[in-house]
């Protein structure tokens, strides 16, 4: 036990000095610092921190001959254990995990995962990376990578896409994208992994992302696991301003009546897509249909349509980003209680758009 215990100090040591080593931005030239002199100084701390772990148990100064340096044989037969230790530690007690170990207690929570067919794939970074910090998100945008950079986190659970299409296809756009490149450049300089989360957290039990927004909105009490709520009676422009408040959305759009009540409200956050929602409306006959983005010429024009022919419904565009972000505000929620230990932040990828 106390050698265990020694060893683990020193894996919890070579994983840090690790993660130093590998990483240049942690040098400070203005400091006058660079790699070697920091790489050596770090290699003299932890040969005397190993030390006086090894020293620390009972019968190891005699075992080994205090004061002798250690033959080659031993050291290799230390750097073993310490190998053996590292992928304990990072599954154990001591609350060191790699990518791998996040996915993998996410996806235990998952009905049916592993799916054989998922957009939900890693878009950088390694499996087998140690996790220093998890940001939750819905774009993985570079503000957001720029801030989890600062907040010293290397690994960015999104629900959509990083590179721009729907299976962040790289060659989808032939022409040279500069702009695609130097987002891949600066996650691979800083070692950032990113995940996309976003078939398996719909197939959550509740969908992940709908009850974070029914959450956020404090409709909590009204669901019952999908999308159609019965709430209390209220005026669409009340709902509208309501939503607006408690998402932080600063602008929506609407086809409707302001002054028509709403009590059956059907909530597709997200893009669901025209054909979805038009059937959605028609299979529940909601009062409001609330989405996340469409196409115009679809929903839009359907619900113009129906209100022209005297049916009651309205309709409300909250924007696609701001629509699902609580979602990925609730995983951090969700999340935490099964890593005790790992700093997780939910930073929000904002609406990309400004109202002129």
């Amino acid at each position: 036990m106390l050698i265990r215990a020694a060893l683990s100090i020193w894996a919890r040591l070579l994983l840090t000095v690790k993660y130093i080593y590998m990483n240049d931005h942690f040098l400070n030239p203005a400091n006058g610092e660079c790699p070697t002199q920091r790489r050596a100084f770090i290699l003299d701390v932890l040969k005397a921190a190993g030390a006086s772990a090894l020293m620390a148990i009972p019968g190891t100064m005699l075992a080994s001959g205090a004061g002798k340096p250690l033959k080659k044989n031993d050291r290799e037969g230390i750097e073993e254990a310490l190998k053996e230790d590292l992928t304990r530690g990072a599954k154990g007690s001591d609350k060191t995990y790699t990518v791998q170990d996040i996915l993998d207690i996410i996806l235990k929570e998952i009905p049916g995962a592993p799916f054989h067919k998922t957009v939900d794939t890693l878009k950088s970074g390694d499996k087998d990376q140690p996790v220093t910090g998890i940001v939750t998100t819905m774009f993985a945008t570079v503000p957001v990578i720029r801030e989890a950079i600062r907040r010293k986190a290397n690994f960015i659970i999104a629900h959509e896409p990083t590179f721009y299409n729907h299976l962040d296809e790289l060659d989808w756009v032939k022409e040279n994208n500069d702009t695609l490149q130097e987002k891949q450049a600066l996650l691979k300089e800083r070692q950032i992994a990113v995940w996309r989360f976003h078939d398996y957290w719909h197939a959550h039990i509740p969908d992940g992302v709908l009850y974070g927004v029914v959450k956020k909105i404090g409709w909590e009490k009204y669901f019952t696991g999908e999308g159609l709520l019965a709430v209390p009676e209220i005026s669409l422009k009340d709902m509208v301003l309501q939503i607006k408040d408690r998402l932080k959305i600063k602008q929506v759009r609407v086809i409707g009546n302001l002054s028509q009540s709403c009590r059956r409200v059907l909530l597709m956050p997200g893009a669901s897509g025209g054909q979805a929602q038009i059937a959605g409306a028609l299979k529940h006959r909601p009062d409001v249909l609330i989405v996340g983005e469409l196409n115009e010429w679809e929903t839009a024009e359907y619900v113009r349509d129906s209100i022209a022919l005297g049916k009651k419904i309205a309709l409300v565009a909250l924007g696609h980003a701001v629509s699902e972000e609580p979602g990925m505000e609730w995983l951090k929620e969700w999340l935490q209680p099964k890593i005790p230990g790992m700093s997780i932040t939910h930073i929000p990828a904002t609406d990309p758009f400004t109202a002129v």
